[in-house]
């Protein structure tokens, strides 16, 4: 079994590619933020003139970010567009460099010209891809994306992605006239409020020149670095999202070549713990699980190649974090072999999961696949938990209307909440106290 080398290589550039991207989109954001915050900062005075033009301001500022939304969804419908036809020709051709010249040809896919578009605004189920036959022609059974294909080219929280820009750039207007109102009812000077919500590192003259540049510029922001994590997470996740569907697309076009697939993770600190789990394991297509498994997931899927003499052509090695391992070395065992990395990742778990594999066990000792297995059931919940803390795509709606209630107890449901959990949360934001349904007297 061997998987080409390429693969590796093409997801680290994937997340070099997801970074210019999300800084893309994020700077167009800053910019309009930015030019909100210069105005207000030159304002002079506590007049009603002064006053009505701060209103001004703030109005102008949320037309503003509802052309930012358009001009981000027309944005990242060019890019997925043109990464969903890369990402199937470069499978294609990696696919056919692993047959002998001359036996057959690989099985290619094309990418309906309306698949971007209607991943970014529309719904995901009406997707399709065609396969072509050797001669060019296209076959006439399709390949369609149903609604379970459909839905993993949706967000996690089940939103597309103008929908997530959009809850982005009401949340971040909504947040910022408020700051700026309760700064002034605190006698604070709009000179003062400014400073503080653009934050000390960020300048109204030069532009930061990447992603890391622009993340060290925020990192004291109170009025706009939620917002940029919240565009990375969504652009991170949706790259993702359709780089693996591709993907999928051309393996399930070549079963003849290749009939399963290997669920490949990060091998960093930073991997979360369901990667940790399927990393190095292997599935049939369309029975087992494909990335993302979760907002900023890093994770991808190579095919698997059962041929002797075919996979002695490429090296049986992968990247990690600590240097080139043996390809056949999963996440656990990696771990494993990295105690220095164990407190970084585990945590104060990191003494249980070497006690799961300690020989004084006996029968009880586990493997390192099985002993992380038992750790990551609890890490899960804690990691998908602080996730969604940090990536509030669409904020809980005010209001007290039931139809507003019933939207959020759904909204936070999707989110993982409990139904009990959702329903209390929404009716605390609607300032409303759950009451117990009084049973009428016989």
């Amino acid at each position: 079994m061997a998987v080409p080398e390429a693969f590796y290589r093409e997801a680290i550039d994937l997340n070099r590619y997801s970074n210019k991207v999300q800084f893309q989109v994020a700077t167009q954001f800053n910019e309009v933020i930015i030019d909100v915050l210069r105005k207000i900062r030159d304002l002079e005075g506590n007049s009603p003139a002064t006053t009505a033009r701060l209103r001004s301001i703030l109005a102008q500022m949320v037309d503003s970010l509802k052309g930012w939304e358009n001009e981000s969804a027309v944005y990242m419908i060019d890019e997925l567009q043109n990464l969903a036809e890369f990402q199937v020709g470069f499978v294609q051709d990696q696919l056919q460099r692993v047959l002998p010249k001359g036996e057959f040809q690989v099985n290619t896919v094309a990418v309906s010209p309306d698949f971007a578009k209607s991943v970014v605004t529309r719904d995901p189920t009406a997707l399709t891809i065609r396969l072509r036959d050797s001669d060019g022609i296209f076959k006439t059974a399709q390949f369609a994306l149903t609604a379970k294909r459909g839905s993993d080219i949706s967000l996690p929280n089940g939103k597309t992605v103008k929908k997530a820009f959009r809850g982005i750039a009401d949340d971040s207007a909504s947040r910022l006239s408020k700051a700026i109102r309760l700064g002034v009812l605190e006698g604070e000077s709009l000179q003062k409020i400014v400073r503080r919500l653009k934050g000390p590192n960020l300048s109204f003259v030069g532009k930061p020149k990447n992603a890391i540049a622009l993340n060290s510029a925020l990192k004291n922001s109170e009025g706009m670095l939620l917002s940029n994590k919240q565009i990375q997470t969504v652009v991170r996740t949706t790259v993702n999202q359709v780089q693996n569907a591709a993907s999928q697309a051309v393996y399930a076009a070549n079963k003849n070549i290749t009939g399963k697939y290997q669920y490949v993770a990060t091998l960093d600190a930073r991997t979360s713990s369901i990667c940790q789990r399927l990393d190095g394991q292997i599935f049939k297509y369309d029975q087992g699980p494909v990335p993302p498994q979760h907002f900023n997931c890093r994770s991808t899927t190579v095919p698997v190649i059962d041929d002797d003499d075919l996979a002695k052509a490429y090296p049986d090695t992968r990247p990690s974090a600590t240097g080139r391992v043996p390809q056949d070395t999963n996440y656990a065992n990696w771990l494993k072999d990295n105690p220095d990395l164990q407190k970084k990742v585990l945590g104060k778990k990191k003494q249980y999961f070497n006690y799961l594999m300690s020989p004084s066990r006996g029968k009880k000792q586990l493997d390192a696949t099985n002993a992380l297995k038992k750790l990551s059931v609890k890490m899960d919940l804690s990691y998908h938990y602080n996730n969604l803390q940090k990536n509030i795509l669409m904020p809980i709606k005010k209001g007290k209307s039931q139809k507003t209630i019933t939207g959020n107890i759904r909204m936070l449901m999707n989110e993982g909440k409990s139904r009990s959990q959702a329903i209390a949360i929404a009716l605390s934001t609607a300032g409303r106290k759950k009451t117990a349904k009084k049973r009428k007297k016989r």
